[in-house]
C-alpha cells in the first residue's frame, strides 16, 4: 500500500510542475526543467480514508503521471497525507499544502475535495472519486470550470442500482440504507435512492451516521427491520464494511453495495466502476494540465462505463439464486 502511494504522489507532483507556472495549470519554464529532472515539482496527495476503492484510485494516478513521465524521485516532489477519516484532518492538510506552496494538489474523495479547494485557490486541485461535484460546490458548471479546480467523479444510476437489488428480490420492500449525514455526495444519492424507491413502492429505511464508530450500531439496527442493506459511495461506511457485513450476515440480511470493491469483500453485487481506470483518468488529466491546458478547460470527466459485478460466495451466504440471465451479463463474478 505504501509504494502505491508513494508512487501516486510522485506522479502527481510531477503533473503540478507543469501546472505551477499559474493558477489556470498552463505550462510554465519550470515544468519542462521538471520534465529534464532539472527541478522538482512539489505535489501534495490528499486522501480522506483508506480503503480499497480509493486505494485503487490512488494506485491509478500514479501510474497515469508515470506513463507521462513524472516520477517521484526522479522529477516530483511527492507529500501524501491521510485524514483517517476525520474532517478536521482534511482541513489540515489542505492548510499544510497552501502555506507549503504545492504546485498542484490531487485529492481523493470529496472532503478532502473540498477542504483542498476552500484553502488553496492560486494552484490547480484536482480532485477524484466525487460523486456530485456540484452539490459538493467544487464546480458550478461541469463543463466549464470556472475556478483553479477539476476532476473526475465516481457518479452510478441509483435506479441501475435498485433495479438491480429487486433483480435478486423481486418482493423486496423495505431497503435499508446507511451513509454519512455530513457528506453531500452521500445526501444526494440517498435522495436519488428515495425517488428512484417511490416509483418501485419500495420503502427506503435510513440510518444516517455522523462517525466511523457509529455504522456497526447502525447495520444492527436495520438488519432487524428490512430486507436488504444498500451501501452508497460513501467513504467512511465503506471503510467499516465489515461491520455492516457481520450484522447483516447474522440475520441473513443481503448487502448490495455501489463500489466493486465492497462486493470483492462480501456485498452480493453492483453495477459499479474500475476505481483504478477513474485513477488513471484522473493522473492523466492533471498531466495535461502540467503540460499547458488551463482548468477552465478542462471539464468534469465521469466513469466511462458500469459494468455488472457479483459476489457468488456472499450470494449463497445470504440464502440467494443469481438469476441465470445477470450471470451472463455480469463482467466478473467473484467466488
Amino acid at each position: 500500500m505504501r509504494r502505491a502511494v508513494h508512487a501516486v504522489l510522485a506522479a502527481c507532483l510531477s503533473i503540478a510542475l507543469t501546472a505551477c507556472g499559474n493558477q489556470s495549470g498552463q505550462q510554465t519554464d519550470a515544468t519542462a526543467t521538471a520534465a529534464n529532472g532539472q527541478q522538482m515539482v512539489k505535489l501534495g496527495l490528499t486522501q480522506f480514508v483508506e480503503h480499497p476503492a480509493l486505494d485503487a484510485i490512488r494506485q491509478g494516478i500514479v501510474d497515469g503521471l508515470k506513463a507521462a513521465g513524472y516520477e517521484e524521485g526522479k522529477n516530483v516532489e511527492l507529500d501524501y497525507q491521510n485524514a483517517h477519516g476525520d474532517m478536521n484532518n482534511t482541513v489540515s492538510i489542505a492548510q499544510k499544502f497552501a502555506g507549503d506552496g504545492k504546485d498542484l494538489v490531487v485529492a481523493i474523495a470529496t472532503p478532502s475535495a473540498q477542504a483542498a479547494a476552500k484553502a488553496i485557490t492560486d494552484k490547480p486541485v484536482i480532485f477524484s472519486s466525487v460523486t456530485d461535484p456540484l452539490s459538493a460546490q467544487l464546480v458550478s458548471n461541469l463543463e466549464k470550470p470556472d475556478k483553479n479546480v477539476t476532476g473526475t467523479s465516481d457518479k452510478v444510476s441509483m435506479e441501475q442500482q435498485l433495479e438491480l437489488v429487486k433483480r435478486f428480490l423481486p418482493n423486496l420492500k423495505k431497503l435499508g440504507v446507511i451513509y454519512t449525514t455530513s457528506e453531500v455526495n452521500s445526501e444526494v444519492q440517498v435522495k436519488e435512492l428515495e425517488e428512484a424507491a417511490k416509483k418501485q413502492g419500495v420503502e427506503v429505511v435510513k440510518a444516517g451516521i455522523s462517525q466511523l464508530s457509529e455504522v456497526q450500531l447502525a447495520a444492527q439496527g436495520l438488519a432487524g427491520k428490512t430486507e436488504a442493506i444498500f451501501i452508497p459511495i460513501d467513504n467512511t461506511v465503506v471503510s467499516s464494511f465489515e461491520a455492516v457485513l457481520g450484522a447483516a450476515e447474522q440475520h441473513k440480511v443481503p448487502v448490495f453495495a455501489s463500489d466493486t470493491d465492497t462486493v470483492k469483500r462480501g456485498a452480493v453485487a453492483t453495477y459499479g466502476i474500475d476505481y483504478y481506470q477513474i485513477g488513471k483518468q484522473t493522473g492523466e488529466m492533471a498531466v495535461r494540465i502540467l503540460k499547458g491546458q488551463k482548468v477552465a478547460d478542462t471539464p468534469v470527466e465521469v466513469s466511462k462505463q458500469t459494468e455488472l459485478y457479483i459476489n457468488e460466495t456472499a450470494a449463497a451466504n445470504f440464502g440467494i439464486a443469481i438469476p441465470d440471465e445477470l450471470k451472463q451479463q455480469a463482467k466478473e463474478i467473484f467466488k
